[in-house]
């Protein structure tokens, strides 16, 4: 029999470890001395010992130990217990080497001013459509273009080319410091062609770009995981004073008059509807007159209707109405009438954060 110093020696194991693996049952001494209490091993045990000094040096949890010194007398049992904490060892220096590659990732992006965004490609697409036909065309006094607005675990799209403004979200993993980039339609429009996949986008001041990423190295924050062939798309930001959208957010009004209409049948409605005639620096227009019916659903009044009661109705560029019923997607959509001088609001049943909005037209 051998005490527990020299059990201790010979297997590496502090005497406060042997004492340890003994109270959790672990390696529980052959004998103790009822009066002393000192504790005797037998040599066997020795063996069972050096077993705990190195699956404990590895990390091993103490019941998977105890396992494994009840199986010391099966080695091939042991064997596999062995293998499967390796294996479990190197997935977690493989999550430990991501973790650090993202870490220092983010660290050249607070350096640089830099702001990553890593998003589902549908996700973004959808977003995308949702905004494109409120931006402005070139030539216009807001260059034709989004704004990507990057906030914690939001990406923000907005167009706008002042008679209508568009706004989309979609769910992103967002790191850096939060920004707000006008980007090109060209830009846009060439991001809309990615394939399908997760898109990381880098933003800064002077240089954007978009590239797919498998799921591995988007997590990590591998800035060059881009393989050869996928695409890449790059451009610039331009340098503008995009106008303070947030202030036609207002919530709506106890007055405002919540509709909903099928996009479908609404659009037909509209092809069908008489309209009023209107220019605007000497490119004509038509104007569709919204109103409610009796039963408090949308009616399409026709000029008179309008000029012998203009509170009563809204009045918006037919164009603009007809692309945001596009914009909104099939099916149901909520109209939100508030008045003659505030915004038609179009949106889908439910959503808050995706939205349009269309200026009206003075009778």
């Amino acid at each position: 029999m051998r005490g527990i110093g020299e059990v201790a020696r010979a297997s590496g194991l502090s005497v406060s470890a042997l004492r340890f693996y003994d109270g959790a049952g672990v390696l529980v001494p052959a004998v103790v001395d009822p009066v002393t209490g000192y504790r005797r091993y037998s040599a066997e045990q020795i063996k069972a010992a050096r077993l705990v000094a190195g699956l404990r040096r590895v990390g091993m949890p103490v019941a998977e130990i105890a396992q494994a010194v009840q199986d010391l007398s099966n080695p091939s049992s042991v064997r596999v217990k062995l293998d499967l904490h390796r294996e479990r060892l190197e997935a977690g220096l493989a999550d430990a080497r991501r973790e650090l590659l993202r870490l220092h990732a983010l660290l050249d992006l607070e350096e640089n001013l830099m702001t990553r965004v890593t998003v589902a490609a549908g996700d973004l697409f959808a977003a995308l459509d949702a905004v494109r036909f409120a931006a402005a065309a070139a030539g216009d006094v807001i260059p034709a273009g989004v704004l990507f607005e990057t906030a914690e675990d939001v990406l923000t799209l907005v167009a706008t080319d002042r008679f209508r403004l568009a706004v989309a979200t979609a769910p992103a993993r967002v790191e850096g410091p939060p920004g707000r980039h006008f980007l090109p339609l060209t830009f846009t429009d060439e991001l809309r062609g990615l394939p399908a996949g997760l898109i990381v986008l880098d933003l800064a001041g002077d240089r954007v770009s978009a590239r797919t990423a498998d799921r591995d190295s988007a997590q990590a924050g591998d800035r060059d995981s881009a393989r050869a062939g996928d695409r890449v798309v790059e451009d610039k930001p331009v340098e503008i004073d995009f106008p303070d959208y947030r202030r036609l957010l207002n919530p709506p009004g106890p007055e405002t008059r919540r509709v909903a209409v099928d996009a479908a049948d609404l659009r037909e409605r509209l092809a069908a509807a008489p309209v009023v005639a209107r220019e605007h620096e000497g490119a004509a227009y038509a104007v569709s007159i919204l109103g409610l019916d009796p039963a408090g659903g949308v009616r399409l009044a026709a000029e008179d209707d309008w000029r012998a009661d203009a509170e009563s109705h809204v009045a918006v560029n037919r164009e603009f109405l007809l692309e945001a019923l596009d914009a909104g997607g099939s099916g149901q959509l909520v109209l939100e009438l508030d008045g003659p001088v505030r915004p038609l609001a179009v949106r889908a049943p439910g959503e808050t954060d995706r939205f349009s909005i269309l200026m009206p037209v003075r009778c």
